[in-house]
């Protein structure tokens, strides 16, 4: 018997130091919902993308003349979409743990995770100011896995391979420029929605 208490109190005294150093709100539902955003918004980019390579919708050029725009508004869209769903859904799961979603964990958490995606982001844009957008997919995946790496430590630590698997996917995107709808799908799309069904089926699980 006491050595039943004796673990209890440690696990407690463990999900106490957790959830002062870590963030633990993330949600796997969040990121389930984020691919699939990313899944549609690859889907619709390719769409448009095939529109305007077909020789008999030509005329309709002027609609689909910049692509640049079109797919940027998408990827803010998507941007976006995930962010809010991340926000209210682990604003909720905060609230069920009892805890503040915005505190220094938080704020440290964030630093980590836009130090490497604000730079890939501004270098990404440049790229595109060149006219160098075969990197643009690449890049992008790269740098958002450095980002989710680097955040690691300051949520739930398996995250990091997601951030690995991000990264591998992108030095494998490099080796293929003309296929970063694809390498988008896969990245912010597949992986999303795997890792966060195992978040949810594991972790989350045994927090109900």
């Amino acid at each position: 018997m006491d050595k039943t208490n004796y673990l209890q109190d440690l696990n407690e005294i463990k999900n106490i130091m957790n959830r002062s150093t870590r963030f633990m709100s993330l949600s796997g539902l969040s990121g389930i919902l984020a691919g699939l955003y990313a899944l549609i918004g690859a889907f619709l980019a390719k769409n448009i993308l095939n529109n305007f390579l077909d020789p008999s919708k030509r005329r309709l050029l002027p609609k689909y003349g910049n692509l640049q725009t079109e797919f940027l508004v998408i990827a803010f869209v998507v941007a976006i979409l995930s962010i809010i769903t991340a926000y209210f859904l682990s604003k909720q799961k905060a609230k069920k743990q009892g805890v503040k979603i915005w505190d220094n964990t938080t704020k440290r958490l964030l630093f980590h995770f836009l130090v490497p995606l604000v730079t890939g982001g501004i270098l990404s844009l440049q790229m595109i100011h060149f006219g160098f957008y075969g990197f643009i997919a690449p890049m992008t995946l790269i740098f958002y896995g450095l980002s989710i790496v680097n955040a690691s430590k300051y949520t739930i630590g398996n995250v990091k391979y997601l951030g690995f698997a991000e990264i591998i996917l992108g030095l494998i995107a490099m080796q293929y420029i003309g296929y970063g709808i694809y390498f988008w799908a896969i990245g912010f799309g597949v992986f999303h929605i795997i890792y966060g069904t195992i978040m949810y089926f594991t972790i989350e699980k045994e927090q109900i």
